[in-house]
């Protein structure tokens, strides 16, 4: 979720994932038993920590983190599923709840319930029988929209999932793949959740009709663009600013994070007064993301502390302005520069995991034919 990983793509099949080397001689020999004093986090290419922090730990701990980033979070995931037997690391960070029954289910990971689970806010708790993630982070998947578009246009920018389809934001919007993109599949769930499945699991606050396929039908015909990941969709097609410069796209309305406006702001130079893009609080879906110490890992003793690490109060207060997302944590400090740019959404779209597990495969395939043919 931070601002610098957007362009988070992911593989349906696993069979086209390409392995790289396997296994790591830092992390012991695969049963358990190492005595090494080095651990392995194998993460996705966002994964970000102060030094001081990191360095603090390793000075308490005795272990020495070697951090292992492979690809995006999607890819990271298969890539891991297939190597469990072997695995690159000792721990694994960075699966999301759109992607977590696939791990729980392969058997990615095994169980351990780190120190301090009990001060993690109850609605980010799942696995509660056999712990076998523990929560690290959340944020928001939003539609953002570009501020001074709107104001030169004189209108108003749209605040819900249902002003998306209305024809004053016709051709306005672009949003990335959900077969090739996390914000782009968490942008599904979340209509998937709004509107429900085609009057099959329509939610009580569903409008009548044919559930997200009608949506997306009219999202269609109101001139939405697809593209692959978050990386064109953000920095090419959009017409706000990226990192403090005029992004060279024409659209004023783009699938991205609700953490995205205050990192225009904290990244521009100089900063501005206010953040230049705006989040529709109504179309957010609410990711979690987690960590898992990973089944055959050579140093579960070294994956273990590292863990607990993650759900101290030191890692979890350093966490929101390094990756951009919001912690876990009961009484985690939040930057101000959250609070005042971009909170998160009060009431985002949630889905469980279970439903999601149910319905992922085959809603990205109707999708993908409704939208793309």
């Amino acid at each position: 979720m931070s601002i610098t990983r957007k362009a988070t793509v992911f593989v349906v099949g696993l069979g086209l994932v390409t392995l790289s080397a396997c296994g790591s001689s830092d992390s012991g020999s695969g049963d358990g038993a190492s005595t090494s004093k080095t651990v392995t986090l194998v993460s996705h290419d966002s994964w970000a920590v102060s030094k001081s922090v990191l360095a603090a730990f390793e000075k308490q701990s005795g272990y020495k983190v070697r951090v292992l980033q492979d690809g995006d979070a999607g890819q990271a995931v298969n890539k891991a599923i297939l190597t469990k037997d072997n695995p690159q690391g000792d721990v694994f960070f960075g699966v999301d709840n759109t992607l977590l029954s696939r791990a729980l289910d392969n058997g990615l990971f095994q169980s351990y319930e780190a120190k301090d689970a009990d001060l993690i806010l109850p609605e980010y708790r799942v696995d509660q029988d056999q712990h076998r993630v523990t929560p690290v982070d959340t944020g928001d998947i939003c539609v953002n929209y570009d501020k001074a578009y709107f104001s030169e246009h004189k209108l108003t920018p749209p605040s819900s999932f249902d002003d998306l389809v209305k024809p004053e934001y016709k051709d306005l919007l672009v949003t990335e793949n959900a077969s090739t993109s996390s914000p782009g599949l968490g942008f599904l769930l979340g209509t998937a959740a709004r509107y429900g499945d085609g009057g099959t699991s329509r939610s009580s606050e569903a409008e009548s009709g044919g559930g997200w396929q009608d949506y997306w039908k009219k999202l269609k015909a109101n001139g939405v663009k697809v593209v692959d990941g978050w990386e064109q969709a953000y920095n090419e097609e959009f017409s706000g600013s990226a990192g403090g410069k005029k992004a060279k796209g024409d659209r004023p309305l783009v699938v991205s994070y609700a953490s995205s406006p205050p990192a225009e702001v904290i990244y521009a130079d100089p900063k501005p007064a206010t953040a230049p893009t705006g989040v529709a609080t109504g179309t957010c879906f609410r990711q979690v993301e987690y960590a898992g110490l990973l089944a055959g890992a050579g140093n579960t003793e070294g994956g273990k502390a590292l863990l607990d690490f993650l759900l101290t109060k030191t890692f979890q207060d350093d966490m929101p302005l390094n990756m951009f997302v919001y912690p876990v944590r009961e009484a985690a400090q939040v930057p101000e520069e959250f609070t005042k740019y971009g909170p998160q959404a009060e009431n985002p779209e949630t889905l469980d995991p279970a439903k999601i597990a149910d319905n992922r495969d085959d809603w990205v395939k109707s999708w993908t034919s409704l939208v793309l043919k």
